[in-house]
């Protein structure tokens, strides 16, 4: 069942989208060589704590850190631990926050220093076929029109998108329906209806879309081990433009 939000949940939310956008952007300004994945995951942790609200990611499913970290050929769903940064890495930084019982959820891929062009016109694709999606993403359309938004960016410059893993509604749970993939064909789906929320989040792999999970049952990685991109804001639907609440 898709869940739509009265405005004063929209307003709940704010602050959780707030929140997490806030961390994203303090940890992006933090990432640099030599730092070990865990120490962005200690940062974001405290950061959460002292604004007021909760990682929505720790203990998740027994998800064991408070955010994603996951670095170039991994996807989704990196652990925070002993990986140390280097220069030309690519970081995705996949932020949850709970707060006043609604939870906001962003992601972004930082290009670590003097990046490899391939890699850099990745990262943009990935942020081209975010800003595309959300264009669309407004009453009166359908569901899978934001999907095909995301495919059509992606595979037009050559990359590809996931397909295992997908964006999703999001509330007051961190996973509520519906699913939003990353491709399909316009016109399909439910009818995008004023005050649904959703998590869109593009996955843009340099290589085939094909990813598997490692021995640590959470880091999704891309099975030809080439780089993957990652980018995600919480949206709510309008009968105009989409509001990106994790602004």
């Amino acid at each position: 069942m898709i869940v739509i939000k009265s405005e004063a949940e929209l307003q709940r939310m704010r602050e959780s989208c707030r929140i997490a956008a806030r961390v994203r952007d303090a940890l992006v300004r933090l990432v640099a060589p030599g730092m070990r994945t865990r120490e962005l995951g200690a940062h974001a942790e405290e950061m959460i704590r002292k604004a007021g609200g909760e990682s929505a990611f720790l203990g998740y499913r027994g998800y064991p850190g408070a955010i994603c970290v996951s670095v170039n050929e991994a996807v989704v769903h990196g652990i925070p631990g002993d990986q140390v940064i280097v220069m030309g890495d690519l970081v995705s930084l996949d932020i949850g926050v709970r707060c006043d019982g609604f939870v906001g959820d962003t992601a972004v891929t930082v290009m670590v220093g003097t990046v490899d062009p391939q890699r850099v016109r990745l990262v943009r694709t990935a942020e081209r076929a975010l800003q595309a999606a959300i264009a669309v993403a407004r009453e009166g359309n359908r569901l899978s029109d934001v999907s095909a938004a995301i495919q059509r960016e992606a595979e037009s410059a050559g990359f590809s998108v996931v397909r295992e893993f997908v964006g999703h509604g999001i509330g007051r749970q961190m996973h509520e329906d519906p699913q939003v993939p990353n491709f399909g064909v316009p016109g399909r789906g439910p009818v995008l209806k004023r005050g649904m929320t959703l998590a869109i989040e593009p996955m843009v792999n340099q290589g085939r879309p094909e990813v598997e999970v490692l021995d640590d049952k959470w880091t999704v990685v891309t099975r030809d081990r080439l780089p993957s991109a990652h980018v995600e804001h919480t949206i709510a639907v309008r009968a105009g433009e989409a509001e990106v609440m994790t602004v």
